[in-house]
């Protein structure tokens, strides 16, 4: 059985290989012919030397629900609010449509939680983010493309989803989407508008201290318009979109504290709370065009702008010492972060061994971020950082190098006006952090044949506090034995990450990487007497050790001989098979030294009788497992999901339905392992079972047989975010 599987799967990977090939030489053909139209077929996933690419707009299974739920299901990443988001044992820096997002922790989650999963297009994980890329990019980057290429005359798509819970209520879930694009001989525009609604409850425990039930009510909406102007070979890029998310909290909450007067109080609380947040982006591109279409040179100067308000309430506060009481308002925090730049991108082949280019460029960004309580401004920070890079892309004989190096200069300052333990208000300075500092990278991949290669990677990167770790009013409930504050002291992280890797046909690869890392942010939570303390600290020194790999196994192993498996001709797309991730991470901290944990990501594809598709995806953190301060109890985000799509006329029309987490496996339970102080258990359960359909409809206009513009691609090593990259 073991021969007759690794030869399949050996059949499978150079089916591959013959499609592809027939594929480009085809292409090639029909570029030489004037009139003919190609049309690109998507890939569930693509492995490329610098990137693995998630394609979403077809796959039913991932473009239902929110785009935190899509997300989740991907192979090898892990997204957690304890951990972040990693992606084989890296941390990922957001982007949206090549830009970061610059927002984290709570922020992030709500606004990927706000986000249909049917607006994305695709999302690409960076795991070699090259000298064009901010160093800031840290380990790793996982950037989500939302927009499509805009074709002749006008295309239209609807998108709406709806999903219920089953719990001990019935809670609603919606969200729909609107994209219109167009494009004439001269210009070419897109508009994408949406909205989400989602009501969900949470359940706590902190320590046997606090025990808490949240209801949620998440009220999202965004709007995305771009316009493309053709001047000649050159174009002009104007992007604007707007995000506004509306949540409310409803949170009930008993516990015991002690009073320094009066001893052990228990008490029963009830408080609601408010988060609104409006985010702003406007981006104007230049692109300059040549003769030669593989020299390029962009100018593109942005502004973005996010607005957040939290307020506590509390309704009441029943106490057995104290007796009724109503204490107000807890909290009422505000905060504006405005980030403005300007960067040059420019590349050009040159000869280098056999072939080669060049890329370089600069940047210069500004960054405020202020925030205020009760109406006193308690962070005045301000980041400055210009940065310039050198990139040399070279082949020879089946050898592929890459060499570059950023540098990159900060300047970041700031104050502070924080309580101390009287109430009086003291004023003081942030910890300065103005360095010059130099950040190579460097890559070999050898080529054993088409897709198939072995890679080996360097590269240094930074990572800067996120705004949500440095605001000290980064706090989204406060009860009487409970704080959660930002930290406004804490110091960038350097990372210097290794990988080897061999993949295989866009679907099969193994691949090891290592991370060494100095002065990592990650949460600590302690206890002192009957006060939690939720807080963001730098850990020192620690490394983050990776092995993953990935592997399809198709299905007709157990129906077919294996000499006519040898015959066929078959796409791994069209078959049914078992996709198999497994992952071991490793955080090597001399202090508590964490035990290590598996990842265990298994997708199975079915084409059931009418062509309905079925599509099971199941997943897994072992318990036991350390990632920085924490140790699971229980195995961590453990789900199993079903999807079952079918399209109609003419593919223009999808129907899904679905349910997530069906046997309703996916809590929290973990201890802390802090530095200082008593460790705490922490149990959370969301009503994350849910079942719900989907729709997308192409919607009939003048343009029923438009096509890709092919003369948009660009198959270069930096992926284009289509005909209008909305930012």
């Amino acid at each position: 059985m073991t021969k007759k599987l690794s030869a399949a799967i050996v059949a499978l990977l150079f089916s591959q290989l013959y499609f592809s090939q027939e594929k480009t030489n085809s292409e090639t053909k029909e570029k030489q012919i004037e009139g003919v139209v190609i049309t690109k077929t998507k890939k569930a996933v693509e492995q490329k030397a610098d990137r693995t690419i998630f394609d979403f707009s077809e796959q039913e299974s991932l473009n239902t629900g929110s785009a935190m739920e899509g997300i989740k299901k991907l192979p090898g990443l892990v997204a957690t609010d304890i951990a972040g988001m990693m992606y084989q044992g890296k941390m990922l820096e957001v982007y949206l449509n090549g830009r970061p997002l610059n927002i984290s922790s709570n922020d992030l989650n709500s606004f990927l939680e706000g986000m249909p999963a049917n607006s994305i297009e695709r999302i690409e994980v960076i795991t070699q983010p090259g000298a064009e890329f901010p160093a800031s990019s840290g380990g790793a980057i996982m950037n989500i493309i939302t927009n499509k290429n805009a074709n002749k005359y006008l295309t239209a798509t609807y998108s709406g989803n709806y999903a219920f819970t089953n719990d001990d209520k019935f809670r609603s879930r919606t969200n729909n989407s609107l994209s219109l694009n167009a494009r004439n001989k001269y210009f070419g525009w897109q508009l994408r508008v949406g909205q989400s609604y989602r009501e969900g409850e949470m359940m706590s425990n902190q320590d046997n201290l606090v025990f808490s039930n949240t209801e949620r009510v998440s009220r999202g909406a965004f709007a995305k318009a771009g316009i493309t102007v053709d001047l000649n070979y050159d174009k002009l890029l104007l992007n604007y979109d707007i995000y506004h998310n509306n949540n409310d909290n409803t949170t009930s909450s008993n516990g015991s504290y002690l009073l320094p007067t009066a001893g052990l109080n228990q008490y029963t609380a009830l408080d609601a709370a408010n988060t609104n947040n409006l985010r702003q982006e406007i981006v104007a591109t230049y692109q300059k065009r040549f003769d030669d279409k593989n020299k390029k040179l962009d100018f593109e100067a942005g502004y973005s702008r996010a607005d957040n308000a939290f307020y506590q309430d509390n309704i009441y506060n029943r106490s057995t010492l104290l007796g009724d009481l109503n204490l107000g308002r807890y909290l009422d925090n505000t905060s504006l972060m405005q980030v403005s730049n300007f960067k040059v991108d420019f590349s050009q082949p040159i000869k280098i061994l056999d072939e080669g280019k060049i890329s370089l460029g600069g940047l210069y960004e500004h960054q405020m971020f202020d925030t205020e309580s009760e109406g006193i401004t308690n962070l005045e920070y301000e980041r400055n950082t210009a940065s310039s890079y050198v990139e040399f892309q070279t082949k020879w004989k089946k050898f592929d190098f890459t060499l570059g190096t950023r540098a990159e200069n900060y300047d970041i300052s700031g104050t502070t006006r924080l309580r101390d333990e009287n109430g009086i208000l003291q004023e003081g300075e942030l910890t300065p952090f103005n360095k010059f500092k130099l950040f190579p990278n460097a890559s070999v991949q050898y080529s054993f044949m088409n897709q198939l290669y072995l890679a080996f990677n360097y590269n240094k990167k930074i990572t800067l506090p996120s705004i949500s770790a440095l605001n000290p009013n980064n706090n989204t409930f406060e009860g009487p034995n409970s704080t959660n504050i930002g930290n406004p002291y804490l110091q960038p992280t350097i990372y210097d990450n290794f990988e080897i890797k061999l993949s295989a046909f866009d679907y099969a690869f193994i691949g090891y990487n290592v991370s060494s890392i100095n002065n990592q942010v990650a949460q600590s939570l302690s206890r002192e007497g009957d006060v939690i303390k939720n807080e963001q600290v730098n850990i020192p020194n620690m490394r983050i050790h990776n092995f993953n790999i990935g592997l399809p196994v198709p299905f007709m192993i157990f129906t077919q001989p294996l000499s006519e498996i040898m015959k066929m001709n078959f796409n791994a797309d069209k078959i049914n098979f078992l996709y198999v991730y497994a992952g071991y991470m490793k955080h090597e901290i001399k202090e508590i030294d964490p035990k290590g944990m598996w990842i265990v990501n298994l997708m199975a594809q079915v084409i059931l009788p009418q062509n309905i598709k079925m599509t099971a995806n199941y997943n897994v953190l072992s318990k036991r497992a350390g990632f920085y301060y924490f140790e699971s109890e229980q195995p961590f985000n453990n789900s199993f999901d079903v999807t079952f799509a079918k399209k109609f006329m003419n593919d223009r029309l999808t129907l899904s339905v679905y349910g997530k987490d069906l046997f309703n496996t996916q809590e929290t339970q973990l201890h802390s392992r802090p530095i200082t102080g008593q460790a705490v258990f922490l149990y959370n359960k969301t009503d994350t079972r849910n079942f719900g359909f989907s729709v997308n409809y192409k919607i009939p206009t003048k343009n029923k047989l438009a096509k890709e513009d092919s003369n948009l691609l660009n198959n270069d090593k930096k992926e284009d975010t289509g005909m209008v990259p909305l930012p």
